[in-house]
């Protein structure tokens, strides 16, 4: 059991938040890291491979889709300094908040689910408390964020959203081998919440346009040519490919960000006994095994 640090309400919280947002490292100016170019030239393979540490949850009885720290981590060295601002609309347990914490980044997160919130905050020491880079996640409809956010003061946004209504469904297994579909999940929903507002819940097209209001609404907050990456993955219903990666390109691009790159998430170190999808007569490609990082910015003006 996760021991959960009690948290200030909303109601208590500063508007717009204190929170630092100024590197604080001696890099030049116009450098968008403090990577080296070693470090950098890793970095330019566009297929990511990353393994879960002990800190991980990888409990879905706890979230139904948890990412590995090193995701959000590898994000944060490629696009922010020590001392800048990280935000993520859908912050769930807390990963990127976590790896913010780790490189010296401040971060605030949002979620519609109290218990994630405080979930996220309770994996946080709390040390920014001291003067230090602070980390806070936020109980809160991620349409809100303006509220709580000055215009060009973050340098990331970094998000693993809900895959649209992917959960949202009795679950079947069928990534699995057969002797490991009947498991504790079988035939239930994992579903993150039953709120009406969460992007879990919604269908493919209705997903998309709300996620264009949400960015909408981020964009003025970031700075200009400052990044925003996005971990989606596609999924297949009814015998059809539900392309979820091309509804979130075309629905930031609408509002004016404009995609950068996309890098393959290889999960196949971390996708233990799959199944057998489609034989012997309608090849599907695993979606379990991958899945997008799509790189957007802030055009500069």
């Amino acid at each position: 059991m996760v021991a959960v640090r009690t948290m200030p309400l909303l109601a208590e919280v500063t508007k717009p938040l204190r929170i630092g947002h100024v590197r604080t490292c001696d890099c030049r100016p116009n450098h968008i890291n403090c990577m080296t170019a070693k470090d950098w030239m890793k970095a330019q393979i566009a297929v990511w491979e990353f393994y879960y540490e002990r800190r991980d949850i990888r409990d879905k009885s706890v979230h139904p889709a948890v990412f590995p720290i090193a995701l959000p981590a590898k994000c944060i060295e490629l696009f922010t300094h020590r001392g800048e601002l990280v935000l993520d609309p859908f912050v769930g347990t807390g990963t990127t908040l976590l790896a913010a914490e780790d490189l010296g980044r401040n971060a605030v997160g949002f979620d519609l689910k109290q218990e994630y919130v405080q979930l996220a905050n309770s994996r946080l020491s709390g040390t920014g408390t001291g003067g230090g880079p602070a980390q806070v996640a936020l109980c809160d409809d991620a349409h809100n964020i303006p509220d709580y956010l000055e215009e060009e003061t973050i340098s990331l946004c970094m998000t693993s959203p809900p895959y649209a209504n992917m959960l949202n469904r009795p679950r079947r297994n069928k990534s699995l081998r057969g002797d490991l579909r009947r498991n504790e999940h079988y035939l239930t929903v994992q579903q993150y919440s039953d709120d009406p507002r969460d992007l879990g819940t919604m269908e493919p097209r209705e997903y998309a346009r709300v996620l264009a209001e949400i960015y909408a609404g981020v964009l003025p907050l970031l700075r200009g040519r400052a990044h925003c990456v996005i971990n989606v993955a596609d999924f297949w219903w009814e015998n059809r490919r539900v392309p979820v990666h091309i509804h979130v390109v075309e629905a930031l691009e609408g509002v004016g960000y404009e995609l950068r790159n996309i890098i393959i998430w290889d999960r196949r170190n971390i996708v233990n006994r799959a199944g057998i999808f489609g034989w012997p007569s309608n090849y599907i490609a695993m979606g379990t095994t991958f899945e997008y990082i799509l790189d957007f910015w802030r055009p500069p003006s």
